[in-house]
């Protein structure tokens, strides 16, 4: 993969969003309006990932409400994946985080998303309970997942250990 950028996300990304959004989720995923509402919540926090040809090949974002921070998406588009950079995703939401002093981090997930699962358990997220038929599309529950409190110096050790060891390996 070549040199990416994060950066924040503009509605004028939608377009080429809704497309990874449509691939990745099927007949059940945000819509136009959703993201344009999102990038203009006082409380959201929206990023892309930016190939070299300015193609958006990834997304990710979170509300901040208080000290909580709840990922609210989180997608790459498929030909890219396997790569480091649903990774590089997390890990710009947990620097963003810490700008604006979180102390912890929850999400859903697909009971099936098993890859996803284990990338949420390597950043040290611990499943807490199930949401029952939360997903819309087919009634599939969701994990609840949540990290340990993210100041804590074990999460920010093990955190830049990762951080340095995808360095490494993508080019961002």
């Amino acid at each position: 993969m070549n040199t990416i950028k994060i950066r924040k996300m503009h509605k004028k990304d939608i377009d080429q969003i809704m497309k990874i959004e449509s691939v990745s989720f099927g007949n059940f995923y945000w819509t136009r309006e959703a993201f344009a509402t999102e990038i203009e919540n006082n409380i959201g926090y929206y990023f892309v990932a930016e190939a070299e040809n300015e193609q958006i090949i990834g997304y990710c974002g979170f509300w901040l409400i208080l000290d909580e921070a709840h990922v609210t998406t989180i997608a790459v588009h498929p030909k890219y994946r396997k790569q480091g950079l649903g990774e590089k995703l997390l890990q710009k939401m947990l620097e963003t985080g810490y700008e604006k002093e979180a102390k912890w981090f929850t999400l859903e997930v697909r009971a099936s998303n098993v890859s996803a699962q284990n990338l949420y358990y390597k950043y040290k997220f611990k499943s807490l309970g199930l949401r029952r038929k939360y997903y819309q599309d087919n009634e599939e529950d969701a994990m609840i997942m949540w990290t340990e409190n993210i100041w804590e110096s074990s999460f920010r050790d093990h955190l830049k250990n990762l951080k340095n060891d995808l360095e490494k390996r993508v080019k961002v």
